[in-house]
């Protein structure tokens, strides 16, 4: 039997210091309450004795759980998925742990229920990871009280008094107008995702504005809506081609849709880039792979979560300490676009 070294204590840490336990906790928690002077030699002292708290010593210590609870409603869309995972990537990295709460669809508002679970769990704050469909969202303008615990928003349209972490779905948009414009396209339709849902209206609108920028008077008769599905691609594409037979581009709301808009394409003997282009977007894995490759808008999905994680923990930390809080915002992260052949016009 091979016995292992007894783990370092805070009070060894304290007594090789010379100080008490309670500067020694101080010091780990990055209370501003301790000199320059001792915070280094205690930190020395840490590093030396390779002293590491636990998780139950630092939640006694502090009052607080280091476990962020995260709602979500469902992950079969890509983006939802992508996001989570960043989130569980990142609390493990800042030393949380999550408790994972689903609503029962994307359009309920009836979240009293499980706020108050989470409440009552004690976590030290909340991640909404659902993204803003309908109605879904007006809970929040209802709120009368601040909550008891910082909550931070993803997905979701700017509002007053709300920290919100969003992919820029209007500046992905117009990333996909400007390139097939570039590319020399002038009839360019859309396939749009379900317009009950906050990002499908923004990447709609930045198609319509680039349009309507070149003097475009955009009709009902260049769009179609699906569902995110690529079913649904296939029955927009259709009708799209249908009610606009002149069109020489298509600007996909979803990559999952591209495909299905794609096979209609072929059906019809059409040449992809030379009769028509086609750009999806959320940069799905096998995007790089349909026939041709689908150019397509990236959403940095895990600088989504670490941006939300890093602004949850500065609130929880000011909270503690008892600091004046952040001043709510919503901060934009940048989509990208990623050019393949499938609009490569002009080679």
């Amino acid at each position: 039997m091979i016995l292992k070294p007894s783990r370092t204590t805070i009070k060894e840490v304290a007594a090789a210091a010379g100080v008490s336990t309670m500067t020694v906790s101080r010091v780990l928690n990055e209370r501003p309450d301790v000199s320059i002077e001792t915070r280094k030699r205690v930190k020395k002292i840490i590093e030396e004795l390779e002293y590491q708290p636990s998780a139950l010593a630092r939640s006694l210590i502090q009052q607080r759980s280091y476990t962020l609870g995260v709602v979500t409603a469902g992950l079969k869309h890509i983006g939802p998925s992508r996001t989570l995972n960043g989130i569980t990537q990142m609390a493990e990295e800042a030393g949380y742990s999550l408790l994972l709460k689903e609503l029962p669809h994307y359009h309920t508002n009836q979240t009293a229920p499980i706020l108050q679970e989470l409440l009552s769990r004690h976590v030290d704050g909340i991640i909404w990871a659902v993204p803003e469909i309908g109605d879904n969202h007006d809970w929040v303008n209802e709120l009368a009280l601040p909550l008891e615990i910082p909550i931070v928003f993803l997905t979701m349209e700017t509002r007053e008094r709300l920290t919100i972490v969003s992919v820029d779905n209007y500046q992905g948009g117009r990333l996909v107008m400007e390139h097939l414009l570039a590319q020399g396209y002038q009839q360019i339709g859309h396939v749009a995702g379900p317009l009950d849902w906050w990002e499908a209206r923004q990447r709609m609108a930045a198609w319509r504005d680039a349009l309507t920028e070149r003097g475009v008077v955009v009709k009902d008769a260049y769009w179609a809506e699906g569902n995110w599905s690529s079913a649904s691609g296939t029955e927009a594409a259709e009708k799209l081609f249908a009610q606009y037979p002149e069109m020489d581009a298509i600007f996909v709301g979803n990559d999952q849709m591209a495909l299905g808009v794609l096979q209609v394409i072929h059906k019809r003997g059409l040449r992809i880039p030379t009769d028509i282009g086609i750009v999806g977007f959320d940069n799905i894995p096998e995007a790089a792979y349909f026939y041709p490759a689908l150019t397509t808008v990236h959403q940095d999905q895990l600088e989504v979560a670490r941006v939300a994680m890093q602004e949850m923990i500065q609130i929880v930390a000011c909270g503690w300490q008892g600091e004046e809080q952040p001043v709510p915002q919503s901060i934009m992260i940048s989509p990208t676009l990623v050019v393949r052949a499938s609009s490569l016009k002009n080679l």
